[in-house]
């Protein structure tokens, strides 16, 4: 499935499109095998989001036990650094929520990127027990995405190199300040499901590219089983 076909969800406002978007996630979670595997978005638009599973009633009905934490991206940064994707869902959901620690996969990125992309790339094929992708067999259950003003979504920026890598699951992203990594394409598909979350007015002519599935934009190249896109009022004007 590619944007286009993406089923899409509207609320008036932030919060209530994080009150929706907790609701469909808890589902899927719900719906799951044994495990369940996520992976976080980072940036502003999803924090809203992460308070909101943080608190009652998805707090105590959500299945941590058998969640697993990963990232869509990460930059380079302390994970106790303001800039870290980790130290926010940190801050925001995981601190407050009785998921196991050892449920928890943050990239580490202290060393130089490559290397980071490439131990990240490997706790990725640990987890799905290989290190080829199987048609069959996905290795998120759900993906979580934003979508920046310039189109990108993850660390899939316009015109990087990141966006022609067919063989890597995690490649590092060094033309951008500072410097992280990102998921790739291939690793993206292989998500049961993908959520675009994406709010404000200054998202809307990219919003409305993303839905036209636009091949030059980063995000519109994602493709998924199945995509839903969750977008509030302002970002649908």
């Amino acid at each position: 499935m590619t944007p286009a076909e993406a089923s899409v969800q509207t609320r008036p406002d932030p919060p209530a499109l994080a009150e929706a978007s907790a609701t469909w996630l808890l589902q899927r979670a719900l719906h799951a095998g044994p495990r369940f595997t996520l992976a976080l978005s980072g940036g502003a638009t999803p924090r809203l989001l992460y308070e909101v599973l943080a608190q009652p009633p998805f707090k105590s009905a959500f299945p941590w036990h058998k969640t697993d934490i990963f990232w869509g991206d990460e930059r380079c940064a302390p994970d106790d650094d303001a800039l870290s994707n980790y130290a926010m869902a940190r801050a925001a959901l995981l601190d407050h929520v009785p998921i196991p620690p050892s449920h928890i996969h943050p990239a580490y990125v202290s060393g130089p990127p490559d290397a980071a992309a490439a131990a990240y790339a490997a706790a990725l094929q640990r987890q799905y027990g290989g290190s080829v992708l199987h048609p069959t067999r996905d290795l998120f259950d759900v993906t979580l995405l934003g979508l920046g003003t310039d189109g990108h979504t993850a660390s899939l920026f316009p015109g990087a190199p990141a966006l022609e890598e067919h063989r890597a699951w995690v490649t590092a992203v060094t033309d951008h300040a500072p410097p992280r990594l990102t998921l790739t394409y291939g690793a993206l598909a292989a998500s049961t499901d993908i959520a675009f979350v994406v709010t404000g007015a200054e998202k809307s002519a990219m919003l409305h590219r993303l839905r036209r599935a636009d091949p030059d934009l980063p995000a519109g190249r994602v493709t998924a089983r199945c995509i839903t896109i969750f977008a509030d009022t302002a970002a649908m004007s």
